[in-house]
């Protein structure tokens, strides 16, 4: 048996390396894979050598006390331990031929996971997760799994999709980038706005699970919004293109809100209700500007179009005085730009606020007699809402039942059932 250092092996010592692992697993996981993935070059892999550099940190922190430099310890232990275990494998299959030369290379070159490397590795991992090459739909779920870290069953709850069907997506596209020898590296300055779209699509899809959790006891995840807003920050440092502008604009618009959004108690807070002097003055300050930016290069795309609606509501100073027939017309832009169900229902509770009930119901009911959103709880709280507005109670109280039978996220399910009770 080891010695063992007395203090460092004490109950508190201990309790301290656990508090800090699991702190260092929140926060720096998905950087210390995504430079794992660059020093071994394959997913899965680099994956093993992550769960086995937190093993080996369970058993010896509490032991020999937590290093200087956790993430540099995590990433050098889970490089070691990948290489020792596909030598193992050595022994029963060949490794290819890129993967064996990984084998042989200088492993003692610290530059490769110092903290501005690691950094870098994050914004090659988003561009290798969302290549050309892959199905849109596999960029998306393979970019929330991977650089964000949701579990296979919160990306298929993103996809509304089954968790089999996207494990299988995930599997396929980690394939196809080992089999087409896609590059781990962001694109070079003439095929980065190509490259650029499907990246902001996912970017966007990781903020809308962190500002409104597709499901759970919270409404917000705040670690996913912070995450898409870091990863817009980084692409508007890349590349400043209007639409990277536009949606780092609109997360930070949205973002803003987040402490008004919800209760003491974690109730939900509609955006009429909201208590405007709880909105984050500085990001909203920041989202205008960037709007502001996007506008002015005159290539108004979909994303800057939204962050121009929410600019709106920033900049009402209060719920009465929100300028609904700008954002009707902003919306009438971005069905133009970019159609789709959801919009039209953004469009229709405009209407009604700017108009009156009856216009925006007569106009959601036409999207649900469609075929479209039937099974979107919104859709449903939007007709019951207006209904309730109207005093037709039984049709609202049907709606409302429908939407709750539809919602998963438990805040949302609260304030259904508060709606259906106030009905009587």
């Amino acid at each position: 048996m080891k010695d063992r250092n007395p203090q460092a092996g004490s109950g508190t010592a201990a309790e301290h390396a656990r508090t800090t692992e699991d702190a260092v697993y929140g926060a720096d996981s998905r950087h210390v894979l995504a430079t794992l993935i660059r020093l071994l070059g394959d997913f899965d892999i680099a994956e093993e050598g992550l769960h086995d550099a937190f093993r080996a940190a369970l058993e010896q922190w509490p032991r020999d006390g937590v290093p200087a430099n956790p993430r540099a310890w995590l990433v050098s232990t889970g490089r070691f331990k990948a290489i020792d275990a596909m030598r193992r494998r050595t022994r029963f299959e060949p490794l290819p031929d890129d993967i064996d030369r990984r084998l042989v290379a200088d492993t003692d070159d610290a530059e490769a996971w110092n903290d501005a490397s690691i950094k870098d590795d994050r914004l090659r991992l988003i561009f290798t997760c969302c290549h050309p090459a892959l199905s849109p739909d596999a960029q998306v779920a393979l970019t929330l799994r991977e650089v964000c870290g949701l579990t296979t069953e919160e990306v298929a709850r993103a996809f509304l999709s089954s968790p089999p069907t996207v494990a299988q997506r995930i599997v396929r596209a980690k394939a196809k980038i080992r089999n087409a020898r896609i590059p781990y590296e962001v694109p070079s300055a003439a095929d980065l706005p190509d490259r650029l779209d499907a990246v902001l699509r996912v970017v966007y899809l990781v903020f809308n699970e962190g500002y409104s959790a597709s499901s759970g006891a919270a409404l917000t995840r705040h670690d996913l919004s912070s995450e898409a807003i870091s990863l817009g920050r980084l692409l508007v440092e890349l590349l400043p293109e209007p639409e990277a502008l536009g949606l780092l604009a609109l997360m930070l618009l949205h973002d803003s809100r987040r402490a008004a959004r919800t209760s003491p108690s974690g109730e939900l807070i509609l955006l009429d209700d909201q208590d405007r002097l709880l909105w984050n003055r500085d990001q909203i300050a920041q989202g205008l500007a960037l709007v502001d930016r996007a506008l002015a290069a005159r290539q108004v795309g979909p994303y800057t179009i939204q962050a121009a609606i929410a600019a709106v509501h920033a900049n009402a100073p209060n719920a009465a005085a929100t300028d609904w027939a700008q954002i009707v017309s902003l919306y009438d832009l971005l069905a133009r730009a970019e159609p789709s169900p959801v919009v039209d229902l953004n469009r229709a509770v405009a209407v009604a606020m700017r108009d009156d009930p009856s216009a925006g119901l007569a106009l959601i009911e036409a999207i649900l007699e469609r075929g479209d959103l039937s099974d979107y709880h919104l859709a449903h709280a939007a007709r019951a809402d207006l209904c309730r507005r109207l005093g037709r109670t039984a049709e609202a109280r049907a709606s409302y039942e429908r939407a709750l039978s539809l919602a998963q996220q438990e805040p949302e399910r609260r304030f259904l059932e508060r709606r259906l009770a106030e009905l009587g």
